[in-house]
């Protein structure tokens, strides 16, 4: 899919000035493009297609403002290219995915001093020509997540999640599955449909945590209410979801009420640290959150998971991880907390396992969903790209190209296992479960 900004045409006497130095910008994307092995498809200010490599490339980059140029010799960085996608200064015709494996090539692109110098005089020339016939082209500011500092307080993370999840229920329906789960989904064969595997997910929780009817579950980041409203329909459980968000409360609310749940579900708003110290539940489940918690504060999170859960009890957390420790300066953290994750913090699934038995946890299973991910965020993709025109009747287009480009580059970062999801199934250190002896009963 191709997305569109609305362009004056120039006149006769632009057109042949544009054309006239089209030249000199493809000699710098030449340079800037040095080493890459791939294909690139160039179109300019003259709308001729130039081919840059030996073959065909399956996407075209559609340079739309010339001080891009400047910038990007400056400080060659993929952020900046995403940056320029979001504002419209830079377009994308064809397979977006072919298209995100420039971020590699300009991640590790550096020009010795000279060539930037020579390379920086070209650009100027260019721009000072070229700026004031493509200056209207430019598109407004964008959302961007200022003032997060990793401090992870009360306040922070209400605004942190009031950025990712406040977008718009609407437009967050357009593109997730009908139950409307927003996390990894199950995928039983890769022809599954996303209906289908999200209802697989929820059921695999519930079965990992072995629900009885009667028995009490706290959803720690409820969402949309998906797994609360599953666990008390199919398996006969009192649900309790809490979340920061406010449009997924109210979102959620509704749901409860209009499935007649009122007597079994209820949510409210509620930081996780302000749960008590009652232990009331009897099995926890914390599903795509504890991602937002802040490593400096997963021994909080965890402990406070110990002091509800009752003896006996089953936690399962499942959330996102990475293959280095810690949440170092990266080209993807500054991207994710830039644009998407403010205050979103990953680490590798053994410092998770290792804070989890600290605060007093067995871990008694774990799964590996990686490719089920990625799976899913490439029918979010496509859910999203069908659904273009509506989508831009609740959000922006800033805010649509973002969401697009940050679903692909995640889904290629699961396939190249980067990036890993995993569900960890734990109990009370020392205190006698009910689980069987093996894993049959999951799969019957």
């Amino acid at each position: 899919m191709t997305s569109h900004f609305l362009h004056p045409t120039p006149s006769r006497a632009a057109k042949t000035g544009i054309a006239a130095h089209c030249d000199l910008a493809i000699r710098i994307l030449e340079r800037l493009l040095r080493g890459y092995s791939g294909n690139v498809s160039l179109r300019l200010w003259d709308d001729r297609l130039h081919e840059l490599g030996m073959e065909a490339s399956a996407f075209t980059l559609v340079l739309r403002d010339p001080s891009l140029l400047r910038r990007i010799i400056a400080a060659p960085s993929p952020v900046l290219l995403a940056d320029a996608y979001f504002r419209g200064e830079l377009d994308v015709e064809g397979d977006l995915y072919s298209a995100l494996a420039l971020k590699a090539h300009f991640e590790s692109l550096v020009l010795p001093w000279r060539d930037k110098i020579s390379l920086l005089l070209d650009a100027w020339r260019l721009s000072a020509v070229l700026d004031s016939s493509t200056k209207s082209r430019r598109s407004k500011a964008i959302g961007v997540a200022e003032g997060f500092s990793h401090t992870h307080s009360r306040r922070s993370d209400q605004s942190a999640i009031a950025f990712h999840y406040d977008v718009s229920n609407e437009f967050y329906g357009l593109w997730l599955d009908t139950e409307r789960v927003y996390s990894c989904a199950y995928f039983e064969t890769e022809h599954d449909s996303l209906d289908r595997a999200q209802r697989n997910k929820l059921e695999h929780i519930c079965r990992k945590l072995r629900l009885r009817p009667g028995e009490y579950l706290l959803d720690i980041g409820c969402g949309w209410g998906a797994l609360v409203c599953w666990a008390a329909r199919h398996h006969g459980v009192r649900a309790h979801g809490i979340t920061l968000s406010q449009r997924q409360f109210d979102y959620a609310s509704k749901r409860i009420a209009s499935e007649g749940l009122q007597d079994r579900v209820t949510v409210e708003l509620r930081d996780y640290r302000d749960l008590g110290e009652q232990a009331l539940y009897d099995k926890v489940a914390s599903i795509g959150m504890f991602e937002h918690v802040g490593l400096a504060n997963l021994p909080t999170y965890f402990a406070t998971v110990q002091q509800v859960l009752r003896p006996g009890g089953l936690f399962l957390n499942h959330g996102i991880t990475h293959d280095e420790e810690g949440w170092n300066q990266t080209v993807a953290t500054e991207f994710i907390n830039r644009y998407v994750f403010p205050d979103g913090e990953f680490d590798c699934v053994s410092n998770i396992q290792l804070g989890m038995e600290r605060a007093g946890f067995e871990i008694e299973d774990v799964e590996a969903l990686r490719r089920h991910y990625a799976l899913t965020l490439r029918h979010w993709v496509q859910r999203l790209e069908e659904n273009r025109t509506a989508a831009l009747g609740v959000v922006d287009e800033a805010t649509f190209r973002i969401w697009r480009l940050y679903m692909a580059a995640c889904a290629l970062e699961f396939e190249a296992g980067g990036t890993g999801i995993y569900q960890i199934l734990a109990s009370r250190r020392g205190a006698a479960t009910s689980l069987p002896l093996t894993r049959k009963d999951l799969y019957r």
